[in-house]
Protein backbone atom coordinates (compact mmCIF):
# COMPACT_ATOMS: atom_id res chain seq x y z
CA UNK A 1 0.00 0.00 0.00
CA UNK A 2 1.33 3.45 -0.89
CA UNK A 3 2.00 6.00 1.81
CA UNK A 4 -0.60 8.63 2.71
CA UNK A 5 0.54 11.87 4.33
CA UNK A 6 -1.23 12.54 7.59
CA UNK A 7 -2.81 15.79 6.40
CA UNK A 8 -4.35 13.95 3.43
CA UNK A 9 -6.22 11.61 5.76
CA UNK A 10 -8.79 14.41 6.10
CA UNK A 11 -9.94 13.50 2.58
CA UNK A 12 -9.97 9.73 3.07
CA UNK A 13 -12.71 9.13 5.65
CA UNK A 14 -13.74 5.47 5.76
CA UNK A 15 -10.72 4.48 3.65
CA UNK A 16 -7.85 2.24 4.74
CA UNK A 17 -4.51 4.07 4.55
CA UNK A 18 -0.89 3.61 5.48
CA UNK A 19 0.95 6.43 7.27
CA UNK A 20 4.52 6.76 8.47
CA UNK A 21 5.81 8.93 11.30
CA UNK A 22 7.08 9.40 14.82
CA UNK A 23 5.19 8.72 18.02
CA UNK A 24 4.86 12.02 19.85
CA UNK A 25 2.66 11.09 22.81
CA UNK A 26 1.25 7.84 24.16
CA UNK A 27 -1.88 7.78 26.36
CA UNK A 28 -3.06 4.47 27.83
CA UNK A 29 -6.74 4.04 28.71
CA UNK A 30 -7.19 0.46 29.82
CA UNK A 31 -6.95 -1.81 26.80
CA UNK A 32 -7.10 1.13 24.39
CA UNK A 33 -4.02 3.21 23.57
CA UNK A 34 -4.09 6.65 21.93
CA UNK A 35 -1.01 7.75 19.99
CA UNK A 36 -0.24 11.17 18.57
CA UNK A 37 1.75 10.42 15.43
CA UNK A 38 3.65 13.08 13.44
CA UNK A 39 4.94 13.28 9.89
CA UNK A 40 6.09 16.28 7.86
CA UNK A 41 2.51 17.31 7.12
CA UNK A 42 0.95 17.20 10.57
CA UNK A 43 -0.23 15.15 13.56
CA UNK A 44 -3.04 12.60 13.78
CA UNK A 45 -4.56 10.72 16.68
CA UNK A 46 -4.20 6.95 16.30
CA UNK A 47 -6.42 4.53 18.23
CA UNK A 48 -4.86 1.11 18.83
CA UNK A 49 -5.35 -1.91 21.04
CA UNK A 50 -2.90 -2.51 23.84
CA UNK A 51 -1.53 -5.51 21.94
CA UNK A 52 -0.89 -3.52 18.76
CA UNK A 53 0.74 -0.61 20.60
CA UNK A 54 3.09 -2.95 22.49
CA UNK A 55 5.93 -1.00 24.11
CA UNK A 56 5.78 1.99 21.78
CA UNK A 57 7.09 5.23 23.23
CA UNK A 58 7.87 8.79 22.18
CA UNK A 59 10.05 9.17 19.06
CA UNK A 60 9.68 5.55 17.91
CA UNK A 61 9.45 5.51 14.11
CA UNK A 62 6.44 3.50 12.90
CA UNK A 63 4.28 2.52 9.97
CA UNK A 64 0.54 2.27 10.63
CA UNK A 65 -2.24 0.78 8.54
CA UNK A 66 -5.79 1.54 9.53
CA UNK A 67 -9.15 3.09 8.69
CA UNK A 68 -9.73 6.83 8.81
CA UNK A 69 -12.81 7.60 10.91
CA UNK A 70 -14.66 10.73 11.98
CA UNK A 71 -14.28 11.65 15.62
CA UNK A 72 -17.42 12.01 17.72
CA UNK A 73 -18.52 15.64 17.87
CA UNK A 74 -17.64 15.92 21.57
CA UNK A 75 -14.05 14.70 20.89
CA UNK A 76 -13.18 17.06 18.02
CA UNK A 77 -9.90 18.93 18.58
CA UNK A 78 -10.22 22.40 16.98
CA UNK A 79 -6.51 23.10 17.56
CA UNK A 80 -5.44 20.28 15.25
CA UNK A 81 -5.68 20.30 11.45
CA UNK A 82 -6.73 16.66 11.64
CA UNK A 83 -8.86 17.29 14.72
CA UNK A 84 -12.07 15.96 13.18
CA UNK A 85 -10.64 12.52 12.37
CA UNK A 86 -8.69 9.66 13.92
CA UNK A 87 -6.89 6.64 12.51
CA UNK A 88 -8.12 3.27 13.78
CA UNK A 89 -5.00 1.11 13.59
CA UNK A 90 -5.16 -2.47 12.29
CA UNK A 91 -1.40 -2.96 11.85
CA UNK A 92 1.65 -1.21 13.35
CA UNK A 93 5.23 -1.86 12.25
CA UNK A 94 8.18 -0.46 14.19
CA UNK A 95 10.78 0.90 11.77
CA UNK A 96 13.20 2.23 14.41
CA UNK A 97 13.16 2.27 18.21
CA UNK A 98 14.09 5.38 20.16
CA UNK A 99 16.17 5.23 23.30
CA UNK A 100 14.62 6.43 26.54
CA UNK A 101 14.33 10.22 26.29
CA UNK A 102 16.36 12.45 28.63
CA UNK A 103 13.30 14.70 29.15
CA UNK A 104 9.62 14.83 28.24
CA UNK A 105 9.07 15.84 24.61
CA UNK A 106 5.31 15.49 24.84
CA UNK A 107 4.60 18.72 26.73
CA UNK A 108 3.18 21.75 24.94
CA UNK A 109 6.25 23.72 26.06
CA UNK A 110 9.79 22.40 26.16
CA UNK A 111 10.83 23.86 29.51
CA UNK A 112 14.59 23.44 29.30
CA UNK A 113 17.51 25.70 30.09
CA UNK A 114 19.22 26.94 26.91
CA UNK A 115 22.40 24.83 27.36
CA UNK A 116 20.30 21.65 27.63
CA UNK A 117 18.17 22.73 24.68
CA UNK A 118 21.34 23.01 22.59
CA UNK A 119 23.17 19.98 24.03
CA UNK A 120 20.32 17.81 22.72
CA UNK A 121 19.76 19.81 19.53
CA UNK A 122 19.23 16.73 17.38
CA UNK A 123 16.26 15.85 19.60
CA UNK A 124 14.87 19.24 20.69
CA UNK A 125 14.54 20.44 17.08
CA UNK A 126 11.75 17.86 16.75
CA UNK A 127 9.55 19.65 19.29
CA UNK A 128 6.66 21.49 17.57
CA UNK A 129 7.52 24.87 19.10
CA UNK A 130 11.20 24.63 18.25
CA UNK A 131 10.50 23.41 14.74
CA UNK A 132 8.02 26.27 14.24
CA UNK A 133 10.82 28.83 14.68
CA UNK A 134 12.57 27.54 11.59
CA UNK A 135 9.41 27.33 9.50
CA UNK A 136 9.11 31.07 10.13
CA UNK A 137 12.79 31.61 9.36
CA UNK A 138 12.39 29.77 6.06
CA UNK A 139 9.67 32.23 5.02
CA UNK A 140 11.77 35.21 6.18
CA UNK A 141 14.66 34.18 3.93
CA UNK A 142 12.45 33.17 1.02
CA UNK A 143 10.51 36.44 1.23
CA UNK A 144 13.76 38.43 1.23
CA UNK A 145 14.76 36.68 -1.98
CA UNK A 146 11.37 37.10 -3.62
CA UNK A 147 11.04 40.78 -2.68
CA UNK A 148 14.35 41.64 -4.34
CA UNK A 149 13.79 39.44 -7.37
CA UNK A 150 10.61 41.45 -7.98
CA UNK A 151 12.83 44.54 -8.07
CA UNK A 152 15.16 42.99 -10.67
CA UNK A 153 17.99 42.03 -8.28
CA UNK A 154 20.32 39.14 -9.21
CA UNK A 155 21.31 36.58 -6.59
CA UNK A 156 24.94 35.53 -6.18
CA UNK A 157 26.98 33.42 -3.76
CA UNK A 158 29.80 35.20 -1.98
CA UNK A 159 33.14 33.60 -1.00
CA UNK A 160 33.73 32.66 2.63
CA UNK A 161 37.56 32.65 2.33
CA UNK A 162 38.79 36.17 1.57
CA UNK A 163 42.19 37.91 1.28
CA UNK A 164 41.24 41.12 3.07
CA UNK A 165 38.65 41.99 5.69
CA UNK A 166 35.92 44.40 4.63
CA UNK A 167 35.73 46.26 7.92
CA UNK A 168 39.23 45.99 9.40
CA UNK A 169 39.71 45.40 13.10
CA UNK A 170 40.59 42.25 15.01
CA UNK A 171 37.17 40.58 15.02
CA UNK A 172 38.07 38.21 12.21
CA UNK A 173 39.13 34.57 11.95
CA UNK A 174 42.54 34.12 10.36
CA UNK A 175 43.04 30.82 8.50
CA UNK A 176 46.09 29.06 7.07
CA UNK A 177 45.39 28.87 3.35
CA UNK A 178 48.01 26.48 1.98
CA UNK A 179 51.22 28.54 2.45
CA UNK A 180 49.37 31.82 2.80
CA UNK A 181 47.23 33.75 5.25
CA UNK A 182 43.55 34.38 4.57
CA UNK A 183 40.41 35.20 6.54
CA UNK A 184 36.87 33.98 7.02
CA UNK A 185 34.43 36.56 5.69
CA UNK A 186 32.90 39.01 8.15
CA UNK A 187 30.71 40.29 5.36
CA UNK A 188 30.13 39.88 1.59
CA UNK A 189 30.52 43.66 1.27
CA UNK A 190 33.43 43.75 -1.20
CA UNK A 191 31.80 41.18 -3.47
CA UNK A 192 28.45 42.95 -3.44
CA UNK A 193 30.16 46.11 -4.61
CA UNK A 194 32.28 44.32 -7.24
CA UNK A 195 29.06 43.00 -8.77
CA UNK A 196 27.20 46.32 -8.90
CA UNK A 197 28.92 47.28 -12.20
CA UNK A 198 28.08 43.79 -13.48
CA UNK A 199 24.37 43.40 -12.62
CA UNK A 200 23.52 46.82 -11.06
CA UNK A 201 21.35 45.13 -8.41
CA UNK A 202 22.54 42.10 -6.41
CA UNK A 203 21.76 40.17 -3.26
CA UNK A 204 23.12 37.17 -1.41
CA UNK A 205 22.08 34.87 1.42
CA UNK A 206 25.41 34.05 2.98
CA UNK A 207 27.22 32.70 6.03
CA UNK A 208 29.38 35.32 7.74
CA UNK A 209 31.66 34.91 10.74
CA UNK A 210 32.85 37.33 13.38
CA UNK A 211 35.43 36.62 16.06
CA UNK A 212 33.66 38.85 18.56
CA UNK A 213 34.51 37.96 22.17
CA UNK A 214 30.85 38.44 23.04
CA UNK A 215 28.42 36.23 24.90
CA UNK A 216 25.09 38.04 24.76
CA UNK A 217 21.49 37.16 23.96
CA UNK A 218 21.77 38.76 20.51
CA UNK A 219 25.23 37.87 19.15
CA UNK A 220 26.41 34.77 17.30
CA UNK A 221 29.79 33.90 15.81
CA UNK A 222 28.25 32.50 12.63
CA UNK A 223 25.14 34.07 11.13
CA UNK A 224 23.16 33.85 7.92
CA UNK A 225 23.08 37.37 6.54
CA UNK A 226 20.68 38.75 3.95
CA UNK A 227 22.66 41.31 1.95
CA UNK A 228 21.71 43.59 -0.93
CA UNK A 229 23.50 46.26 -2.94
CA UNK A 230 22.35 48.39 -5.89
CA UNK A 231 23.63 51.15 -8.13
CA UNK A 232 22.40 54.36 -9.74
CA UNK A 233 20.65 55.46 -6.57
CA UNK A 234 19.02 58.90 -6.77
CA UNK A 235 20.01 59.58 -3.16
CA UNK A 236 20.73 57.68 0.01
CA UNK A 237 17.08 57.81 1.12
CA UNK A 238 16.29 55.43 -1.74
CA UNK A 239 18.20 52.73 0.17
CA UNK A 240 15.91 53.12 3.19
CA UNK A 241 12.91 52.98 0.88
CA UNK A 242 14.16 49.65 -0.46
CA UNK A 243 14.71 48.34 3.07
CA UNK A 244 11.21 49.38 4.05
CA UNK A 245 9.75 47.63 1.02
CA UNK A 246 11.69 44.42 1.79
CA UNK A 247 10.92 44.28 5.51
CA UNK A 248 7.21 44.91 4.95
CA UNK A 249 7.19 42.25 2.24
CA UNK A 250 8.72 39.81 4.75
CA UNK A 251 6.13 40.71 7.37
CA UNK A 252 3.26 40.22 4.92
CA UNK A 253 4.42 36.77 3.90
CA UNK A 254 5.10 35.63 7.47
CA UNK A 255 1.67 36.89 8.60
CA UNK A 256 0.00 35.07 5.72
CA UNK A 257 1.99 31.82 5.55
CA UNK A 258 2.97 31.26 9.19
CA UNK A 259 -0.36 31.71 10.94
CA UNK A 260 -0.07 28.27 12.57
CA UNK A 261 3.48 28.92 13.82
CA UNK A 262 2.70 32.45 15.04
CA UNK A 263 -0.28 31.14 16.99
CA UNK A 264 1.73 28.26 18.44
CA UNK A 265 4.49 30.65 19.56
CA UNK A 266 2.06 33.39 20.67
CA UNK A 267 3.79 35.87 18.36
CA UNK A 268 2.87 38.51 15.82
CA UNK A 269 4.69 40.49 13.15
CA UNK A 270 5.71 44.00 14.22
CA UNK A 271 3.38 46.93 13.70
CA UNK A 272 4.64 49.49 11.19
CA UNK A 273 3.41 52.92 10.17
CA UNK A 274 2.81 53.95 6.55
CA UNK A 275 6.40 55.18 6.53
CA UNK A 276 8.88 53.93 9.11
CA UNK A 277 10.12 57.01 11.04
CA UNK A 278 13.65 58.27 10.27
CA UNK A 279 15.64 60.21 12.83
CA UNK A 280 19.28 61.23 13.25
CA UNK A 281 21.38 59.61 15.98
CA UNK A 282 21.94 62.93 17.78
CA UNK A 283 18.20 63.62 17.84
CA UNK A 284 17.60 60.11 19.18
CA UNK A 285 20.07 60.69 21.99
CA UNK A 286 18.45 64.02 22.84
CA UNK A 287 15.00 62.38 22.95
CA UNK A 288 16.33 59.67 25.25
CA UNK A 289 17.93 62.30 27.50
CA UNK A 290 14.65 64.22 27.71
CA UNK A 291 12.62 61.03 28.39
CA UNK A 292 14.93 59.27 30.83
CA UNK A 293 17.63 61.66 32.02
CA UNK A 294 20.19 59.19 30.71
CA UNK A 295 22.90 61.25 29.00
CA UNK A 296 24.58 59.36 26.16
CA UNK A 297 24.66 62.37 23.86
CA UNK A 298 28.42 62.14 23.32
CA UNK A 299 28.43 58.44 22.49
CA UNK A 300 29.09 57.36 18.86
CA UNK A 301 26.46 54.62 18.98
CA UNK A 302 23.28 53.62 20.78
CA UNK A 303 23.47 51.56 23.96
CA UNK A 304 21.05 48.61 24.34
CA UNK A 305 18.89 50.66 26.73
CA UNK A 306 18.81 53.46 24.14
CA UNK A 307 17.59 51.09 21.43
CA UNK A 308 14.77 49.92 23.65
CA UNK A 309 13.80 53.48 24.58
CA UNK A 310 13.72 54.85 21.03
CA UNK A 311 11.49 51.94 20.01
CA UNK A 312 9.07 52.91 22.79
CA UNK A 313 9.13 56.46 21.47
CA UNK A 314 8.51 55.31 17.87
CA UNK A 315 5.53 53.24 18.94
CA UNK A 316 4.05 56.03 21.06
CA UNK A 317 4.63 58.83 18.54
CA UNK A 318 4.37 57.00 15.19
CA UNK A 319 2.56 53.72 15.98
CA UNK A 320 5.57 51.86 14.59
CA UNK A 321 7.62 49.14 16.25
CA UNK A 322 10.46 49.96 13.83
CA UNK A 323 12.55 53.10 13.46
CA UNK A 324 15.46 54.15 11.23
CA UNK A 325 18.34 55.81 13.10
CA UNK A 326 20.60 57.71 10.70
CA UNK A 327 23.84 59.73 10.57
CA UNK A 328 26.26 57.73 12.65
CA UNK A 329 29.73 59.32 13.08
CA UNK A 330 32.31 58.67 10.36
CA UNK A 331 34.66 57.05 12.90
CA UNK A 332 31.95 54.53 13.84
CA UNK A 333 31.23 53.29 10.32
CA UNK A 334 33.37 51.25 7.87
CA UNK A 335 35.86 53.09 5.63
CA UNK A 336 33.66 52.73 2.52
CA UNK A 337 30.70 54.63 4.06
CA UNK A 338 29.74 57.92 2.41
CA UNK A 339 30.10 61.07 4.52
CA UNK A 340 27.20 63.51 4.43
CA UNK A 341 28.52 66.63 2.59
CA UNK A 342 25.88 68.72 4.37
CA UNK A 343 26.71 67.32 7.80
CA UNK A 344 30.49 66.73 7.97
CA UNK A 345 31.67 64.10 10.43
CA UNK A 346 28.49 62.08 10.00
CA UNK A 347 27.60 59.43 7.45
CA UNK A 348 24.74 58.76 5.08
CA UNK A 349 24.14 55.49 6.90
CA UNK A 350 21.44 54.03 9.09
CA UNK A 351 20.40 51.22 11.40
CA UNK A 352 16.91 49.77 11.48
CA UNK A 353 15.92 49.30 15.11
CA UNK A 354 12.97 47.02 15.88
CA UNK A 355 11.42 45.89 19.13
CA UNK A 356 14.37 47.26 21.06
CA UNK A 357 17.19 45.73 18.99
CA UNK A 358 19.25 46.61 15.92
CA UNK A 359 18.02 44.55 12.95
CA UNK A 360 19.90 45.96 9.99
CA UNK A 361 22.69 48.30 8.90
CA UNK A 362 22.88 50.09 5.58
CA UNK A 363 23.84 53.24 3.76
CA UNK A 364 25.41 54.91 0.77
CA UNK A 365 28.95 53.82 -0.21
CA UNK A 366 31.89 55.85 -1.49
CA UNK A 367 32.18 55.36 -5.26
CA UNK A 368 35.29 57.53 -5.79
CA UNK A 369 38.48 55.43 -5.94
CA UNK A 370 40.87 58.02 -4.49
CA UNK A 371 38.59 58.80 -1.56
CA UNK A 372 38.07 55.09 -0.90
CA UNK A 373 41.83 54.37 -0.80
CA UNK A 374 42.50 57.41 1.40
CA UNK A 375 39.84 56.32 3.89
CA UNK A 376 41.22 52.79 4.01
CA UNK A 377 44.79 54.01 4.58
CA UNK A 378 43.58 56.28 7.37
CA UNK A 379 42.08 53.21 9.09
CA UNK A 380 45.24 51.15 8.56
CA UNK A 381 43.58 48.90 5.95
CA UNK A 382 45.87 47.79 3.13
CA UNK A 383 43.73 47.33 0.02
CA UNK A 384 46.62 46.02 -2.08
CA UNK A 385 45.42 42.49 -1.31
CA UNK A 386 41.96 43.36 -2.65
CA UNK A 387 42.82 44.39 -6.19
CA UNK A 388 39.60 42.80 -7.49
CA UNK A 389 37.68 45.17 -5.23
CA UNK A 390 39.63 48.19 -6.45
CA UNK A 391 39.08 47.19 -10.09
CA UNK A 392 35.37 47.78 -9.61
CA UNK A 393 36.18 51.43 -8.92
CA UNK A 394 39.05 51.83 -11.40
CA UNK A 395 36.71 51.00 -14.26
CA UNK A 396 33.59 52.89 -13.23
CA UNK A 397 31.38 52.55 -10.12
CA UNK A 398 28.00 54.35 -10.10
CA UNK A 399 26.51 55.97 -7.01
CA UNK A 400 25.38 53.01 -4.94
CA UNK A 401 24.49 51.63 -1.54
CA UNK A 402 23.08 48.63 0.26
CA UNK A 403 22.11 46.94 3.48
CA UNK A 404 22.48 43.76 5.51
CA UNK A 405 20.05 41.87 7.79
CA UNK A 406 20.83 39.05 10.17
CA UNK A 407 18.20 36.38 9.53
CA UNK A 408 18.53 34.92 13.03
CA UNK A 409 18.01 38.27 14.72
CA UNK A 410 14.97 39.07 12.57
CA UNK A 411 13.48 35.70 13.45
CA UNK A 412 14.29 36.21 17.11
CA UNK A 413 12.52 39.55 17.23
CA UNK A 414 9.47 38.61 15.17
CA UNK A 415 8.89 35.67 17.52
CA UNK A 416 9.95 37.34 20.76
CA UNK A 417 12.62 34.75 21.56
CA UNK A 418 14.80 35.43 24.58
CA UNK A 419 18.07 34.43 22.92
CA UNK A 420 19.23 34.58 19.30
CA UNK A 421 20.61 31.04 19.68
CA UNK A 422 17.01 29.85 19.71
CA UNK A 423 16.75 31.22 16.16
CA UNK A 424 19.83 29.34 14.90
CA UNK A 425 19.50 25.68 13.95
CA UNK A 426 23.07 24.92 15.01
CA UNK A 427 24.44 27.99 16.82
CA UNK A 428 28.13 28.83 16.95
CA UNK A 429 29.51 31.10 19.64
CA UNK A 430 32.57 31.36 21.89
CA UNK A 431 31.38 28.40 23.94
CA UNK A 432 29.86 26.04 21.40
CA UNK A 433 30.47 24.31 18.08
CA UNK A 434 27.56 21.84 18.35
CA UNK A 435 29.08 20.60 21.62
CA UNK A 436 30.04 22.77 24.56
CA UNK A 437 33.75 23.40 24.04
CA UNK A 438 34.41 23.61 27.78
CA UNK A 439 33.24 20.03 28.18
CA UNK A 440 36.00 18.82 25.83
CA UNK A 441 38.93 20.20 27.82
Amino acid sequence: MDRTLIIDCNNKIAEVVRVFGWVQVRRDHGKIVFLDVLDRSGVVQVVATEGLAGDLRSQDVISIEGKVAKRPDNLINPNLETGTIELQASKIEVLAKAEELPFDMGNKDLNLQLPTLLDYRGLTLRHPKVKAVFKVQEVVIDAFREALQKKDFTEFQSPVIIPQTAEGGAEVFEVKYFDHKAYLAQSPQFYKQILVPVFERVFTVNKTLRAEPSVTTRHLTEVTTLDAEFGFIKNWAEIMEMVEYVIKYIFERVAKENQTELKLLDASVPQTSREIPRIKLRQVQEIIYQRTGRDNRQEPDLQPDDEREICKWAQEEHQSELVFVTHYPVKKRPFYTFEDPEDPGYTLSFDLIGRGTEWLTGGQRINDLEKLIANAEERGIDLKRSELYLQAFRYGMPPEGGFSFGSERITQNILGLENVRQASLFPRDMERVDIRLSSQK
